[in-house]
């Protein structure tokens, strides 16, 4: 099939293939109940003219964070015109000017001039604007720790929470989402004060939510008998291994495209063996881009270690002499690299500070030139 013929085929075996996109909204969003039960109370008081409560909602990437969130806040906007539900990506939205542009865009329905507007008259607007229509303000800050970075949470987080000292009546909470639990506590002592929020957690999925939701995707997003049960169940298992939904997801529409690309009318082991060799190279390649210094750093050493086995005691010393750092760091630099699935690590037994470890590549390093 030539490169034209490609582009203008008809036959497809997506019948939406917008069900495997990041931001897709599933009709039917399972086994998070409980979480969106403790978000729904946070925010219930504004439905009544009352203080919206403020919240910390944590857990490991793909576990279902954001798409609650934007449920919750689905639901509140259509049972109530009193709350203004903001949800920001604080990966896209780094700046302070550039949170409260999304906000004023949510309230005004555009956005602020990005020249020759003084940042107090944007934010003088909004508020007005709430304390006026006796509106309360909700936002959510996804991947908050993105503002640590940028040096700009805690005056974020604080212009929020204390507008009711400039604009008496106005009502505004916080829901801080994070992946990386190091942030949990990493706010100033005066944003503290007025930042006090409960903690809901989101595990990760089992494997049978795994191959309930990547089921849901899949009627969603191919036409019938697409995708067979062994498929599933192997996409199903690849994913749960690997910790992420979102890898699930993306296998699915790699393996519809090759399928397509053979003019196949089903996905067959073949294309998924080719799926999961393309996905698992874009995996570790994103994940080595996303590295700091410290944790690139540690990796090369383990991929260049002379003997076959390397233990971490032995790593530890030869990370902190070249690094000038403590144990500590190290630890933080090894567990990112095994959370981030490039290791594994093996207890070996008892060490000098406790149980040893073996650490084991999960890639060639070769292929990326480490």
């Amino acid at each position: 099939m030539g490169i034209e013929d490609i582009l203008m085929h008809d036959e497809s075996l997506f019948q939406n293939i917008n069900a495997f996109d990041p931001d897709y909204m599933p009709p039917n969003y399972n086994f998070r109940d409980t979480q969106m039960e403790a978000m729904a109370m946070s925010i219930r008081p504004a439905l009544k003219g009352g203080q919206p409560s403020n919240a910390i909602v944590l857990g490991s990437p793909a576990t279902g964070k954001t798409t609650a969130m934007r449920k919750v806040f689905e639901l509140v906007e259509k049972n109530s015109e009193k709350v203004v539900c903001v949800y920001i990506n604080c990966q896209i939205n780094t700046t302070r000017f550039g949170i409260f542009s999304q906000i004023y865009k949510k309230v005004f329905g555009y956005l602020p001039p990005e020249n020759g507007v003084p940042f107090s008259r944007i934010y003088s607007q909004i508020m007005k604007h709430l304390q006026k229509n006796e509106q309360s303000l909700v936002v959510a800050l996804d991947d908050i720790n993105y503002l640590f970075q940028s040096k700009n949470a805690n005056k974020v987080v604080y212009d929020i929470l204390r507008a009711y000292e400039e604009f008496p009546g106005v009502k505004t909470s916080i829901f801080a989402i994070l992946s990386d639990l190091e942030f949990k506590y990493a706010f100033d002592k005066n944003v503290n004060t007025v930042f006090i929020p409960q903690e809901i957690t989101f595990p990760p999925y089992s494997y049978s939510e795994i191959e309930d939701i990547l089921n849901d995707r899949v009627k969603a997003g191919f036409f019938p008998n697409v995708v067979n049960n062994d498929i599933l169940e192997q996409v199903a298992m690849y994913t749960s291994e690997n910790g992420d939904l979102r890898l699930g997801i993306n296998l699915l529409r790699s393996c519809g495209n090759i399928a397509e690309a053979d003019a196949s009318r089903e996905i067959t082991q073949n294309h998924f063996d080719k799926a999961v060799d393309s996905l698992v190279s874009i995996h570790i390649r994103e994940t080595l881009n996303s590295l700091s210094d410290s944790e690139e750093n540690l990796l090369k050493m383990i991929a260049n270690w002379e003997d076959d086995v390397c233990p971490s005691g032995e790593l530890a010393e030869k990370f902190q002499d070249e690094n000038d750092c403590s144990f500590a760091s190290f630890n933080r630099a090894l567990n990112k690299l095994e959370f981030v699935r490039l290791i594994d690590t093996k207890y070996t037994g008892k060490g000098v500070r406790g149980n040893s470890r073996e650490i084991i590549l999960r890639f060639n390093p070769d292929d990326y030139n480490i």
